[in-house]
């Protein structure tokens, strides 16, 4: 496999466009938006600086022989017409997606791989018959750059050789995939997220805690461990005749039918949407979002280097 293309420039796109582009793949970047496809290549062009400053790029690898491995292009067939795997990562909107998925139909080879960055929807209801035995999810996180995670689901009529080629490709490339036998919204990481952010609108909502409250314990009590016990590791070290008899106490009733958080309501409502925007849960002063993302991925690739070589608790 040689040729991919990427379907969808924005936050997930731009990054797995990356990843293949570091992996020697020649990638083809698509999006509707000439100014989607623009800042896209800005964006890429600073993952390779970041890349490079943190001596993570082969030493033979310079950034320009990688952002020459990527071409960016507005046409739908011209990205499809030889690509070998073809991974989406459009908008989370179903209809959309369906769209793409008739109009990806009539101009991809039928021998191509499709792969769904979907988060949350179950995409095999909206994938052409006859690419069914050719198609499956795999999610990345962001950054996807940095972060090894990515989430394989095959659908009900995914071949068991497709599973396992796009699971041998994303292993080369450094990644840690995780199979899943069937599909669900959210699959691991991101149904554990989900339980969290609800606590955390409870806690902000019902005014129990601040924004900088709840991310310091985070950061300083299960973020110190999470990295090498995970979640049912660490409930064996603190001992599972403990973890049963909190569950029979009941000491914990998660929120119940929480489907909308008026803190973030507020937020949005007063444009303060996150980092892109310079203020969400916090201020950044009108920092430039490209600075903002070159510091969070220099710290978390240093972190991921001291992890990497310290290890986990086996």
């Amino acid at each position: 496999m040689k040729n991919i293309s990427v379907l969808g420039a924005g936050v997930m796109g731009h990054g797995i466009a990356s990843v293949f582009a570091l992996g020697g793949y020649q990638v083809t970047l698509h999006d509707v938006s000439a100014g989607a496809l623009g800042r896209a290549r800005k964006l890429i062009g600073e993952v390779f600086h970041t890349l490079a400053d943190a001596g993570a790029l082969e030493a033979h690898v310079t950034r320009s022989s990688l952002e020459g491995r990527i071409t960016y292009t507005s046409d739908l067939a011209t990205a499809a017409a030889y690509a070998e795997l073809i991974v989406e990562a459009v908008t989370e909107d179903a209809d959309i997606k369906r769209s793409l998925f008739s109009e990806l139909d009539t101009c991809a080879p039928l021998t191509t791989l499709w792969a769904s960055n979907t988060s949350s929807l179950n995409v095999f209801d909206l994938v052409p018959a006859r690419r069914q035995a050719m198609c499956l999810i795999a999610h990345w996180y962001t950054p996807p750059y940095i972060v090894d995670l990515v989430d394989v689901v095959p659908g009900p009529a995914t071949e068991t050789e497709v599973v396992s080629t796009v699971k041998d490709l994303l292993e080369n490339l450094g990644k840690k995939p995780i199979v899943l036998s069937k599909f669900i919204s959210g699959y691991v990481a991101n149904r554990l997220q989900a339980a969290l952010n609800l606590e955390a609108f409870f806690l902000l909502d019902g005014g129990y805690a601040t924004p900088e409250q709840i991310d310091e314990a985070v950061k300083s009590g299960l973020g110190l461990r999470m990295p090498l016990l995970g979640i049912l590791r660490k409930a064996d070290y603190s001992g599972l005749e403990l973890i049963q008899q909190l569950l029979a106490n009941k000491t914990y009733e998660p929120p119940q039918g929480l489907d909308r958080s008026h803190t973030l309501d507020k937020l949005i409502a007063n444009g303060r949407t996150g980092v892109m925007a310079g203020e969400g849960f916090f201020d950044y002063h009108n920092r430039p979002a490209e600075t903002l993302l070159r510091e969070r991925d220099v710290k978390l690739l240093a972190l991921q280097k001291f992890l990497r070589q310290l290890g986990g608790l086996e």
